[in-house]
């Protein structure tokens, strides 16, 4: 696909907050992203990252969700809580084969809003260095590095701790 076919995709991208009859296409969307990374994952973290359509319905209770459309279909989901610590990236994930199309970056934009509305002054979340591109996109939207996390503290998978003040 060229590069102009794709910057006219992505002016098709619609993001809305989430629906409970979202789930089963969040669900799949989750599962989706993080298959191709499978290998990386333990099965109890696997488990986590795509969690099934029931536990997403109880997660709307817990906070809010988006949901990124491409013509009438599901291609993307982020979701948040609010901690102490500030609001929290629960889960994010692009659909692989609508990366690099701006989806992401259309659900961190509502995701910012949202906080800017909310008085949130802090973000953050846990991604990892083998997610291809989620490292230097959360950098492209001002997140920076806060420290590494060990195995240990996340079912047995390294990675790292980014915020945006």
């Amino acid at each position: 696909m060229s590069t102009p076919e794709r910057k006219e995709q992505a002016l098709e991208v619609s993001v809305r907050l989430a629906e409970p009859r979202d789930a089963a296409d969040i669900s799949r969307v989750l599962a989706e992203a993080f298959t191709v990374v499978r290998e990386h994952y333990t099965d109890e973290a696997f488990e986590v990252v795509t969690p099934k359509p029931d536990t997403i319905l109880k997660r709307f209770a817990e906070g809010p969700m988006w949901v990124a459309e491409l013509d009438g279909e599901v291609v993307g989901t982020v979701s948040v809580t609010t901690e102490p610590e500030g609001l929290y990236v629960r889960s994010m994930a692009v659909s692989p084969k609508t990366q690099r199309l701006g989806v992401g970056h259309k659900l961190l934009d509502a995701l910012h809003e949202h906080a800017a509305g909310d008085d949130q002054d802090r973000i953050f979340l846990y991604t990892t260095y083998f997610t291809p591109g989620a490292k230097e996109m959360y950098e492209k939207h001002g997140y920076t590095f806060v420290r590494n996390t060990q195995p240990e503290e996340w079912y047995g998978v390294p990675g790292l701790e980014m915020e945006r003040i």
